[in-house]
């Protein structure tokens, strides 16, 4: 059974930082792509960012590119998102899936990053 627990949400200040980490199980991890999504406030769901297996590949939705960084660490079987210079638009519930594209989540609960002033 594949398991993704996501964790590091927050409720933060505009230009405040926060990493997302989702852990996961029931699948080989260092052999799938990754991606993030999220759900902001009464909108559907939006793809936000992808990674490759090796890590070597990322790609970014254009609104969080340069503020927003996916990593991996195999040896652990996480994903990690760094959102830096977040923005108010920013808020959403963010989810961790398997996949190298789309905007459906996966099993996890998500974890809410309210940004506010």
């Amino acid at each position: 059974e594949v398991q993704l627990v996501e964790s590091g949400g927050g409720l933060v200040q505009p230009g405040d930082s926060l990493r997302l980490s989702c852990a996961t199980s029931g699948f080989t991890f260092s052999s799938s792509w990754m991606r993030w999504v999220r759900q902001a406030p009464e909108k559907g769901l939006e793809w936000v960012s992808s990674i490759s297996p090796s890590g070597i590949s990322k790609y970014y939705t254009h609104s969080v590119k340069g503020r927003f960084l996916i990593s991996r660490d195999n040896a652990k079987n996480t994903l990690y998102l760094q959102l830096n210079s977040l923005k108010i638009e920013d808020t959403a519930i963010y989810f961790c899936a398997t996949g190298s594209a789309g905007s459906s989540p996966g099993p996890g609960q998500g974890t809410p990053v309210t940004v506010s002033s």
